[in-house]
Parts: C-alpha cells; structure tokens; sequence
C-alpha cells in the first residue's frame, strides 16, 4: 500500500529531474500529488467515425493504424504521415517535429486519436491529435486518457497532464487509505461521499454528477479545516494573549469626542463601543474595524489610541505604504496633537527621533525592525494590512502581556465573506458614511464623449476644485499598447489638453519624500490636477478634489474602482468619478455600468465575488491567506454550514480531543492516514 506520507520521490518512475519539477508545482509528497487537482475536465466519452468528423471541432475517433512513416522536409525538420482507418472511411494523420511517435504508434494497432480535422495537402487530415493506443487490457479495463472524462492539470516545463494522469492512477490504482476525519453524524447529514471515493472520483470521475459530488465533498472538507483553524486559534489568542485592561471615564472621553471638528456617526458610537469593551478587559482585543471608504475609520482608532494614552500606554499604527503612513500620521496629529500626545512617524526612509518619546509611532513595517519597548505598548493599530499575523504579533508580544491589536480594512467584504477570512478575528463594521457626505456620481464615459469629460474637469477646477486622473501603468506597454500609461498622459495632458493648469505625476517609483512633497503641495491647493497610477487607491484624503477620472477601467475591479472613487466625494461638494473605457463590450459594459447603480461597497464586493472570484476581488496578498484547491469563498452557503458545524463541535469539546483525526488535519498534522 503506498504511504502518503512518502516523498514523491519514492514513487516508481519519478526519478531525480521529476522530482524538482513536481517541487515547481508544490508537490513534494505523495499526499501533495494526489492533492494536485485538476483544473478543468474535457469531455471525451463519445467516439465519432471517420465519416461523422466535423471541422473546428474536438474529435475523438478510434480507428486502426494503416501506414506510418516519418520524413525530413527540405527545411530539415520532420514529418510524421499516417493514414487510420475505421468501419467508415480513412483519414490522414499528421504531426510536426515528432518524429518519436513512429516508435510507439506501429500499423496495425488500435488507437484513440482527439484532435481536430484541417486541411493538409489540400485534403482533410487530422493535425496534430493526441493518442491512446488501445492494448488489450485497456479495452477491457477501460481507457485513462480517452472514452472518458479526462482531468486536466496545472502544469509545468517538461511535466503534462498526459504524465500527471499516469502517476497519480498508480497511486490511486493501490487504493490508499484516506482516514475519515469527518464526523459520521456530519457525512450523513449533509449527504456527503466518502473521502476515498471523493480523491478517486476528483481525478477519475465516472460522470459530472460524481464529479460534482467529489468536489461538494473536498470543498466541504476545505472549508471545515479553514473554519476549524480560525476557531482554534481564536481560542488560543484569548487563552493566552494576557495584556493590561485599559478604560476611561464617559466624561473625559465625551469630552475628547467634543473636540473633535465633526459628530460621530451612530455606526462609529457603536463599533466604539464594542472596542472599549474589548479594551477593558485582560485578554487582548483582537478585532477588525471594517468600514467602507470615508467612513471615519481612522477616528475611531485615533479614539482607541486616546484611551490608551490615558492609561499611560503607547500605541503603534501601522500601515502596508508610506503614503498611507504619512496620510494617517497628518490626521493623528490634527485630531490628538492638541490633545498633548506626541506623535511620531517611521517608515523606511524616516527613523525615529532617538532623543524623544512618544505616545504614538505611525509608520510602515519599519516600525518592527526598531529597538522599542514593546512592554509598553498597550495597543496596535493595523491598517490595510492583510498578512500581518501571526509573526509579526509575536514581535509584538512580550512574556508579561500582549497589546490589545485592531485591524483596519477599507476593502469591504460580505460579513460572512470577513468572518472566514478573518475568522480569528472580532468583527465590527461601520455600515454608513457621515450625515454631510454627497452620492458621487458615477459615468461611464464613451471615447466620443472624452473631450466633453475634459471640458469638465476645467469647469470644476475653475471652481476652486480639484481632480485626480488614474491611469493602470507607470511607463507604456509594448503588449498593452492601448492601456493608458502615466508617464505619457501627464506629459500629453500637461502639454496638450491643460497647458494653462497645474498638474503633478504621483507613481509608486518615485522616492519617498517626493511623493510625500507632491501629496502635500496637492493637499494645499498647488496643483489642480494629480496624474497618478493607483496608489492612491487608499487612505488618500483630499477635501477639495471633487473629479476621479479612471482611465481604461475595465482593467480594474469593481472593488478597486470603488476604492479609486473614495478618493473624491470627502467633503461637502458634489463629487464625480468618471469611467474611460475602449471596450464596446456588453459585458464589459453591464459590469462598470454596476458602479452607476450601487454606492455600497459590500453590495459592490458581492459583484465583485460573482464576477471575478476572491483572488481577483481581494488581490494575492489577502487571496494568498487562503490556499483553497477546490473550494470558492463565494460559496457563502457551504461558508455557513462549516461555520456551524465547527461551533456545535467546539462547544461540545473545545480543545477537539474527540476527535483526533479531525484535530490533527486542523492544526497542520502530518497524520493524513492511519498509521
């Protein structure tokens, strides 16, 4: 019986070379090989004759090799002739520079060829098929590459799917033993198959219903182990995460609040609540403020860092880019300066003053790489920080307590979406914006209509407005030719559509301190107009500017649009933000026409998860917390029912000593089966 814990090394046949490139694509085990599933299937159950061949189409025939032959053309290269044939007629056959087929593929065998019929010579002839050859046992056993439907995998240099297949049936053909680590009573009451037959029937599938019915059940498992794990973890953190409780009177912070140039929205009293309340308490906070663009995200946490402060604690406030440090850092200083605290900022390129002391550092991951004393720090803020976890809480944390830890994101994400997430985590979310904030209206704008779009622009900027214009890339593309660059549209928009304005370039190469010097000659009005990639997507705030122009923005998501149009629309005058697209898509269309109709983020988020999926929705960096292999985290209903069940088990035995195989595949064991 093969042993799944084995390297794939061990396999007959993967010798030395095809070891490393089964590392390329992660499988160094037999447990990884088996766990490498298709990505698509092809349908190559039914068998045509020869006279029944239809053109641009994928055939699938299965004839008897009358003649084969390889011959040198002039150019040196080869040719491989044959002619099949069946009960129907006879077909030529030919392929490019394979001249190796001719020692497989003999007269007179039975082969299975797939492949499309085109002209060759002036005649009908099958280029280039793919091929079985029929052995006695395959037509009794039953075929592995033909008649059937056939997986197909991710792949890499030297290593098909065509071998892939062939490896991973062996395996499979010694029947392993998978260890059922569901419970019984949960495989019986959502009908699930058994996690033997569902590995057999993922890469072998009998029939798209089994097929469904393997995938319902790995996508099960998926989500189970996934939920599982936050559960767990969530319960270790408030195990162990110890800190020091810190609280404040509701008339000092009443008056605090008062101070404040604006009224708290109900939504943000709420989430305020629900931090204070986490922040009283001995275990360490450790929850995720979720509030859609110009929600006032940020005055919740500067509120959260005054409560610290009054309890002679510092706080950290972390965030992913300088911009965003340095936007936050200008906020803080507004709002807690006046106040009495002394704020600092490190990122990167601005280390901290070594003779000074301060209640609050804001600065990027810089801030972990400082001698600081930690066991001072009674709070962290995290900001759009999606793989802050837990090696960077371990810095953080001392052996005395760990700081209370809230994790901002502006991108707005379904709550049942964040809860798997961000399933270890709390979650508050502010669902409205303030009283005196206006809808920005949003358009789609056709290239007819694009001057008229620049007419408006200087309309608005003649109204002491501003404007920021968005395009996808720093310097052109040869293979993108027709994407908008930001080098060559400031240059052509500076010179040829607004030579009497002023316009700034913002990109992400330019060095720190000049973009820190262009954001804030923008804030204060120097420049009319800001061309930029999109880096400032987030955390950008600029009352003034009441245009978003997006150019080629059916290049982004609906999430990322969304975020881009936050930008404008932040104080108290009527904002736009204007969609330039090339496409005559109708899809296309429809998808950025959504922005017309929904202001929500989540609603557009839902979109977003229908549309593209979360890899696209959430970006490499959030999508990469999750490594799903079959199961999709717009699968809100299965979502839910792991949710569930992982809950009713938990409160049944918490540390899941019950269960042992289950704990096992939870907590990242190795036990896969049964010893």
């Amino acid at each position: 019986m093969v042993d799944l814990h084995a390297k794939v090394g061990s396999l007959p046949k993967v010798g030395p070379a095809l070891t490393q490139r089964l590392a390329k694509l992660g499988i160094n085990t037999v447990f990884d090989l088996i766990n490498h599933f298709p990505s698509r299937y092809q349908d190559l159950t039914k068998v045509v004759l020869i006279s029944e061949l239809l053109p641009d189409q994928t055939n699938l025939i299965s004839p008897q090799i009358w003649q084969i032959k390889n011959i040198r053309t002039r150019s040196g290269k080869f040719l491989t002739l044959g002619k099949v044939a069946d009960s129907s007629g006879v077909i030529d056959v030919v392929w490019f520079n394979q001249p190796f087929i001719t020692r497989t593929l003999k007269e007179g065998l039975k082969v299975n060829l797939w492949g499309k019929v085109d002209k060759f010579n002036n005649k009908d002839a099958f280029i280039s098929p793919e091929y079985e050859v029929l052995t006695t046992a395959k037509q009794s056993t039953g075929t592995l590459h033909t008649q059937r439907i056939v997986p197909i995998y991710p792949e890499t240099y030297k290593l098909s799917s065509k071998w892939l297949r062939l490896i991973i049936s062996d395996v499979l053909a010694q029947n392993p033993l998978f260890e059922e680590f569901l419970p019984e009573n949960i495989i019986q009451a959502e009908n699930l198959v058994g996690i033997g037959t569902a590995y057999q029937q993922i890469h072998f599938p009998n029939s798209f219903e089994s097929l469904s019915l393997a995938k319902t059940r790995l996508s099960f498992d998926e989500l189970f182990i996934l939920e599982g794990r936050a559960l767990l973890y969530k319960q270790e953190w408030k195990n162990k995460a110890r800190t020091n409780p810190l609280k404040i009177g509701e008339q000092p912070l009443k008056n605090f609040i008062k101070s404040f140039p604006f009224e708290l929205t109900s939504s943000q009293k709420r989430v305020l609540a629900e931090i204070r309340s986490d922040l009283a308490k001995e275990i360490s906070m450790n929850r995720l403020l979720e509030g859609d663009v110009g929600s006032g995200k940020t005055a919740v946490a500067s509120i959260a860092c005054y409560i610290t402060y009054t309890n002679n604690r510092k706080s950290i406030f972390m965030a992913p880019t300088e911009i965003l440090a340095l936007q936050h850092y200008q906020t803080l200083k507004n709002l807690l300066e006046p106040k009495g605290l002394k704020i600092s900022l490190v990122t990167g390129s601005r280390k901290p003053d070594k003779k000074g002391e301060y209640d609050i550092y804001i600065g990027t991951h810089a801030l972990l790489q400082e001698k600081m004393n930690y066991s001072l720090i009674g709070l962290v803020v995290i900001d759009e920080q999606h793989r802050f976890g837990v090696e960077q809480r371990a810095i953080l944390g001392t052996k005395t307590e760990t700081p209370h830890i809230l994790t901002m994101t502006a991108t707005p994400i379904p709550r049942t979406l964040a809860l798997t997430l961000y399933g270890d985590l709390d979650i508050s979310i502010i669902d409205e914006l303030p009283k005196n904030r206006l809808r920005i209206k949003t358009y789609v704008v056709p290239k007819e209509k694009r001057l008229g779009a620049y007419q408006f622009i200087r309309k608005e900027v003649g109204m002491g407005h501003q404007a920021f214009i968005i395009c996808p890339f720093i310097e052109p593309s040869e293979s993108l030719q027709t994407v908008k660059s930001a080098t060559l549209e400031y240059d052509r928009l500076k010179t040829g559509v607004f030579p009497d304005l002023k316009l700034a370039l913002l990109h992400g190469r330019q060095k720190s301190k000049e973009k820190e010097e262009i954001l804030k000659d923008f804030r204060g009005k120097l420049y009319d107009i800001l061309v930029s990639t999109p880096v400032v997507e987030v955390g950008i705030d600029i009352p003034s500017a009441t245009v978003m122009l997006i150019e080629t923005a059916d290049r982004f998501g609906l999430s990322g649009l969304h975020q881009l149009r936050g930008r404008v629309g932040r104080g108290d005058q009527q904002s736009y933000c204007l969609l330039f697209t090339d496409s005559s898509s109708p899809r296309v269309l429809s998808r950025l026409n959504l922005l017309s109709k929904h202001y929500s983020g989540i609603k557009l988020s839902e979109e977003d998860l229908r549309l593209r999926g979360p890899g696209e929705v959430f970006g490499t960096a959030q999508h990469g917390l999750i490594d799903l292999k079959i199961a999709q985290m717009s699968d809100l209903q299965t979502i839910e029912k792991t949710k569930l069940w992982i809950s009713k088990l938990v409160s049944e035995d918490p540390s899941l000593q019950s269960w042992p195989s289950l704990y096992n595949r939870i907590t990242n064991q190795k036990d896969i089966s049964p010893n």
